[in-house]
């Protein structure tokens, strides 16, 4: 069975929008099932089914729960719905996984069994970068070799001294809403630095990080305090900016600010192996 045409289409819309959703595939089925292998739907966070088939009732209700947690863990699921009277020869109970399957009981008639692989579409890590200076430049340039969704905020006479970038903010109106992680690194070195800090603090992120020195970064926590920008917000600044890698010029600055947010945003998704 072919993959609806539509269901490809709206994956791609969401992946351009850098939407989260789960593509569900059914990978296998056993006797008599509503859906067949290679059935496809696209589920989104709040659980519904926005295009495609996957099966009825049967099936539905344990996909979405997986779909559900997969996309706030990131991690695929494999789940198997299946009659009770084959789960009970299997030594199986409803709920229960092993060897990196899920069983779901099916309560239709059909009494078929039905594999699902439901796969999180995740949006892509944002870097909102606030300035134009050397360091800045080079940091936008580096993180979109890694994949990074990259948003260059400055004036607007600044801005052409960024290369590519997905977004370009005239100024510091940064969106207060994150579609995903966002790290927000402010760089201006000098040009609008108490304006462009206040204006990271403001919207969600994972990390916000100051390029400067602690002294500079002391003043300006002191003056932003006195302007009425929350201490516990102040206390969320990471300055100066970045791992300790000796860095000196703006390209090393750039590379250990990377690195510091690669840390960060893989902090407990890599499993250490015995040797």
């Amino acid at each position: 069975m072919q993959p609806r045409t539509d269901v490809i289409d709206l994956a791609a819309t969401l992946k351009a929008r850098n939407e989260a959703f789960c593509l569900a595939t059914v990978v296998r089925t056993v006797s008599v099932t509503a859906a067949k292998a290679g059935a496809k739907a696209v589920i989104r966070p709040d659980g519904t089914i926005s295009e495609g088939w996957i099966g009825g009732g049967c099936a539905r209700a344990a996909v979405v729960k997986a779909a559900r947690e997969a996309l706030g863990d990131g991690q695929p699921r494999l789940v198997s719905v299946m009659p009770k009277d084959i789960l009970a020869e299997l030594g199986l109970k409803p709920g229960e996984e092993r060897d990196g399957i899920r069983f779901a009981r099916n309560m239709c008639p059909s009494r078929g069994t039905l594999d699902v692989f439901v796969e999180p579409m995740l949006p892509r890590p944002e870097l909102v970068v606030l300035g134009a200076s050397p360091v800045a430049v080079a940091l936008s340039d580096l993180a979109a070799r890694f994949g990074y969704r990259v948003a260059v905020s400055a004036p607007a006479d600044d801005l052409a001294l960024h290369g590519e970038a997905d977004e370009r903010i005239e100024g510091h109106a940064l969106p207060a809403v994150a579609t995903g992680h966002r790290f927000v690194v402010v760089s201006t070195q000098g040009r609008g630095d108490e304006a462009a800090l206040k204006a990271a603090l403001q919207g969600e992120a994972d990390h916000v990080a100051f390029v400067g020195s602690r002294r500079k970064m002391a003043a300006l926590r002191e003056s932003l305090a006195e302007a009425g920008v929350a201490l516990d917000r102040l206390d969320r600044v990471k300055a100066p900016a970045g791992l300790d890698l000796g860095a000196i010029t703006p390209e090393e600055i750039a590379l250990s600010i990377l690195a510091e947010i690669l840390s960060l945003r893989r902090a407990g998704q890599r499993v250490p192996h015995e040797i």
